[in-house]
């Protein structure tokens, strides 16, 4: 049988980077984008050849709709798409600049919202698929210097709920996985300090692998989780509890 498409979004490292290898050994084969292709995603490409690499900059709005079109064409009609990338720039909104502002709303949110309408269209074809948005726990518990990262994370979680409720009559479900802190660059911003409150604070002592996280979202693509839909699936080493 042929594999199941998944495309999956900030593909080049960290979490995205992750789902890209765990998927790639299942019944998957995936699409993965971000703006450039680093040396880690090279490599993976290389040793599997269900791994494929098409760019897209989400900051760049327009692009988005051609793009979904290309990938149609030549690969077929998407299983599942996984809206992982994201933009997180700290910093104190009264002194963030507007250009850092609206870059975040438009990959975060803008972009996010265009890929998904037109992914969900060829998924009305089949009846069928898996809509996946990667949250953060942020959204819900706050973190100083990340209001607008905050907004647009919970913002996301708001369109996954109303969309699975759309899109329900179809077939196809809505979720979003909200990772805590993790491992990646995006927490090499926050200092030491910091990190080892995180991890005291959490029950498990410790900060939340981003192969745990894939594992939750393999299980929202499987088959078992065929009934699940509009949910917030928290990860996060119990630091929200």
């Amino acid at each position: 049988m042929d594999k199941k498409i998944v495309i999956i979004t900030g593909a080049s490292r960290g979490l995205g980077l992750n789902l890209v290898k765990q998927l790639s050994q299942d019944e998957y084969r995936i699409i993965a984008t971000s703006r450039t292709l680093s040396d880690e995603l090279e490599r993976e490409i290389d040793r599997n050849p269900d791994i494929h690499f098409r760019p897209l900059d989400l900051a760049e709005t327009d692009s988005v709709r051609p793009w979904v079109k290309e990938i149609k064409e030549n690969y077929g009609l998407p299983y599942a798409l996984i809206n992982n990338a994201a933009l997180g720039h700290d910093g104190v909104l009264s002194t963030m600049h507007d250009s850092e502002i609206i870059e975040l709303v438009n990959v975060n949110i803008t972009s996010t919202i265009l890929l998904t309408k037109y992914i969900s269209r060829l998924m009305l074809r089949v009846k069928k698929g898996r809509i996946i948005n990667i949250s953060s726990i942020i959204a819900s518990n706050g973190y100083n210097g990340l209001s607008v990262y905050a907004a647009t994370k919970s913002s996301l979680e708001g369109f996954s709920k109303s969309l699975s409720r759309e899109m329900g009559k179809v077939n196809v479900t809505v979720n979003t996985v909200a990772p805590g802190y993790m491992e990646t660059d995006m927490t090499k911003g926050i200092s030491s300090k910091n990190l080892d409150t995180i991890k005291r604070r959490s029950p498990l002592k410790r900060l939340v692998s981003t192969s745990e996280v894939s594992s939750g979202v393999l299980y929202l693509l499987s088959e078992d989780a065929s009934s699940v839909t509009g949910i917030t699936l928290t990860i996060d080493a119990g630091n929200s509890a």
